[in-house]
């Protein structure tokens, strides 16, 4: 008798080719669909109606400038047939070639041997090279984003700015549209919502829509475990006092853990974009803890979260009433007039402007400067610029009505610098596989994101990354006008490698504005990670080279630098060593007259 069973049907014991991607449990399936797409509206109501209110306003991203952008490269490859015919040739013979390739491998052939480098993170399930319909997809995917990068590279009569924004804007898109951020032709995605008949799906849009409401419309994506770590309790956990506070700042001092510490003192200025407590992350990474260890008296100055209230202050203020005024109790608290100060990101680029704003009011406490990722000179500031012109600096102070930018914007700004490591892959992980992320201190920290008061914020877009003024001499502050070649006390500057937000050549140029003798160290890895590096995980290195000057460019000093492994730290402190004077009896928070006011970290990082 005949074989009754359909010739497309396997034989006996045999898994079908396409088992792993068969829906389990129509009917589960189905109901867990209807689950998933109430919890989309659920994020939808909650994107809309804060918009309807008039209550949300675009975030970093322009789309109007993306659009605008993007025409300009487009002009250049479509007002010429010739060239028009050279970029459609340029991706035809590609997809020609892959084809070629598909038919081949269809046919039974081995596949072609991977290219050497590092492996992409989003492509490495077996069914990207395995499963010919992905492996397509995949391919056609780096075609198409490597065609679009290079019809900017080759786009002839653009500007620097406009270039640099047309290749941001096409890397934001390739991120994007990535075969690996949707369920369909993802093939781990599609493995794990078939075997969960979409459970995943219903977690991760709930996930989702949480997230949407907790950003009041704007998507709040969670990178860590948010109920794992709390201020004060399992982060900044050096112990100190909060000695001081005005409006702009809180001044806090750290119990020395020495009996003698070093007579000079240190302040240190961090950014206000994030908090001060980076660098008190935790007692095996904080910087602050094993300052004092060392035998440091160290004071931070803990920014305020601003408000309405603040809308007018800018930097005079911020020097004034946070700089100066650290400097005040500093040496109130102590009785040292001179102090080592240390400036973190923006925080250092505040200091440096500092230096001769004080010099020109007869202060000079300041004896040293660390500082770290710093950016003084913006020629060469990376990918930020590209949220940086006239038509965005408009937009950006009409998003401020309310005297401040939120800190969701700029949050968002620098993960869109890193989109691929720090947006796609928590958006795969948290709304399509439904899973929780891990908790992580340093995302928590990221997402702890704070104001801008728009004077302060304004003043720096355009005097730092518009125009470039403070490494120029031509940024004025108070009637004063900064010139950093009158600045010749020590400077230690540090920069980190794969930095993305203060590059290292954008650092080094830096360098060369001052008039100070200037020790120019690089770093392993980039902006944070780069500078919390305890020297107990033994992790990365260091370079150091000729002090920077104008006849030795940022190639030349790499070709000379000397690389050290391990951490920076040691390195510093025996450079900090050498500008902190001799030993003296240790000082306890509140023993020089100033009250103390509360424990440390203090209410102003809690806001």
């Amino acid at each position: 008798m005949a074989d009754s069973r359909s010739t497309t049907e396997p034989p006996a014991g045999e898994v079908p080719p396409f088992a792993d991607y068969a829906v389990r449990d129509p009917e589960a399936f189905a109901r867990n669909m209807a689950r998933m797409l109430e919890q989309v509206g659920k994020a939808a109501s909650a994107w809309v109606e804060p918009r309807e209110r008039g209550e949300v306003k675009d975030g970093p991203l322009s789309y109007a400038d993306m659009v605008a952008t993007l025409s300009r490269v487009g002009e250049y490859w479509l007002t010429d047939p010739s060239r028009s015919l050279e970029a459609q040739s340029a991706l035809m013979i590609r997809f020609m070639g892959l084809w070629a390739d598909s038919i081949r491998k269809a046919s039974g052939a081995p596949p072609a041997e991977a290219p050497k480098g590092a492996p992409d993170k989003r492509f490495t399930h077996e069914d990207w090279n395995r499963n010919l319909f992905f492996g397509f997809l995949k391919e056609a995917y780096v075609i198409a984003s490597d065609w679009a990068n290079m019809l900017v590279e080759r786009s002839e009569g653009l500007d620097p700015h406009t270039r640099q924004k047309a290749a941001f804007y096409v890397k934001q898109i390739a991120n994007a549209v990535s075969p690996s951020n949707f369920v369909l032709t993802n093939p781990e995605l599609y493995r794990e919502t078939v075997e969960q008949n979409g459970e995943n799906l219903v977690r991760g849009m709930r996930m989702f829509a949480e997230d949407m409401m907790k950003g009041k419309g704007q998507l709040k994506l969670r990178q860590s475990d948010p109920t794992k770590f709390a201020v004060g309790e399992n982060l900044a956990m050096t112990p100190g006092k909060v000695v001081a506070e005005n409006e702009v700042c809180q001044i806090i001092q750290y119990v020395p853990a020495t009996e003698t510490v070093f007579r000079r003192p240190i302040l240190i200025s961090p950014p206000w974009i994030n908090r001060f407590y980076i660098l008190d992350l935790n007692p095996e990474k904080s910087f602050i803890r094993w300052m004092v260890e060392q035998g440091h008296t160290v004071f931070v100055i803990s920014w305020v979260n601003p408000d309405e209230r603040h809308a007018d202050k800018n930097w005079q203020d911020y020097i004034d009433q946070g700089i100066a005024f650290g400097l005040d109790i500093v040496e109130q608290a102590t009785g040292e007039r001179e102090v080592n100060a240390v400036g973190y990101c923006v925080g250092g680029t505040l200091l440096a402007a500092s230096l001769p704003y004080l010099k020109a009011r007869g202060d000079e406490r300041i004896a040293s400067v660390t500082f770290l990722t710093t950016q003084i000179d913006f020629k060469h500031s990376g990918d930020l610029k590209v949220f940086v012109d006239e038509g965005q600096l408009a937009e950006i102070e009409r998003t401020m009505e309310k005297g401040y930018l939120d800190g969701s914007n700029m949050a968002t700004a620098f993960n869109l610098l890193r989109s691929g490591d720090l947006i796609w892959p928590y958006f795969v992980n948290n709304y399509l596989k439904g899973k929780e992320p891990l908790p992580f201190d340093l995302l928590f920290w990221n997402a702890d994101a704070t104001r801008m008061a728009k004077a302060n914020h304004l003043f720096y877009l355009r005097n730092c990354y518009l125009e470039n003024r403070l490494s120029r001499g031509m940024m004025e502050i108070g009637g004063v006008q900064l010139d950093l070649s009158q600045i010749t006390l020590p400077v230690y500057n540090l920069a980190t490698k794969e930095d993305h937000i203060a590059p290292a050549l954008s650092v080094y140029e830096g360098s060369r504005a001052l008039g100070a003798p200037v020790t120019y160290v690089v770093s392993g890895s980039g902006h944070i990670a780069g500078v919390v590096n305890p020297p107990a995980k033994n992790k990365y290195q260091f370079w150091v080279g000729p002090a920077p000057s104008g006849e030795i460019a940022f190639e030349d000093w790499w070709s000379h630098a000397r690389e050290t492994k391990g951490s920076w730290w040691p390195h510093w402190q025996a450079w900090i060593e050498a500008q902190s004077g001799d030993r003296v009896p240790a000082r306890e928070p509140g023993s020089g007259g100033l009250p103390v006011i509360e424990d440390a970290p203090g209410r102003y990082v809690r806001q």
